[in-house]
């Protein structure tokens, strides 16, 4: 496999197979929303978008960065949708990289989401498809954030189906700049399990599809065949 690790705006068109990393938090979230039973979550280009696409679906929930906001359900914290009962519903998520990097590149014949607790089930989707070129996009600090690269490498690394130790990988991450403000208060909207939630490895058994519907990008979780 021809791995090769961009920033979102390092991309110039859209690529084969594209494995879009957020570990804190975009698509560490996502999963625990799949988790929790939502049926999918559609990936807004902006905070109007997700409100205009609240205000036409009032059973959606909206899902942000930051404090909590008025027409917004949720926030983008783990630990704060772990307990969060969303079955059935749909989710629109919108955050200030990960969601991004994603639309980046939905024109890609595959775009895959990702985070640590779904690398396994990502990286055997990686497995299954023909092209040998996969880029990985690194959302965070415009391609430099090392727990987001940190996630993609290690995805890179067991695509290949070399038997891989997570510990140097979560290491790295753990030590990054986002950890850092996630853990010492920094950001808003932010619980004092969430880092530890983000470096959790193969939590969810599922990878996630993102797909056009529409107008719309639409990630739905998929189950691999272990």
């Amino acid at each position: 496999m021809d791995a090769c690790f961009l920033g979102i705006t390092e991309l110039v068109e859209a690529p084969p197979v594209a494995v879009v990393v957020d570990v804190m938090r975009a698509f560490t979230v996502a999963a625990w929303a799949f988790g929790q039973g939502a049926d999918k979550i559609v990936l807004a280009e902006s905070l109007d978008e997700a409100l205009a696409l609240k205000a036409r679906h009032p059973d959606w929930a909206a899902l942000k960065d930051g404090p909590p906001a008025p027409g917004f359900d949720l926030v983008n914290s783990p630990g704060l949708l772990r307990d969060v009962d969303l079955g059935g519903r749909t989710v629109v998520q919108k955050t200030t990289a990960g969601t991004v990097g994603a639309l980046a590149v939905k024109e890609a014949s595959l775009v895959l989401c990702a985070s640590f607790v779904v690398a396994e089930a990502t990286a055997q989707l990686v497995r299954t498809r023909p092209s040998d070129n996969v880029t990985f996009v690194v959302t965070g600090e415009d391609g430099q954030a090392d727990e987001d690269l940190a996630c993609a490498q290690y995805i890179a690394r067991r695509a290949t189906g070399a038997a891989t130790d997570a510990t140097e990988f979560l290491r790295r991450a753990a030590g990054s700049r986002a950890a850092a403000e996630l853990a010492g208060g920094v950001r808003q909207g932010v619980h004092a399990d969430d880092v530890e939630l983000c470096l959790e490895v193969d939590r969810f058994p599922f990878a996630m599809v993102a797909t056009l519907e529409g107008s719309l990008l639409v990630l739905r979780p998929r189950s691999v065949p272990s």
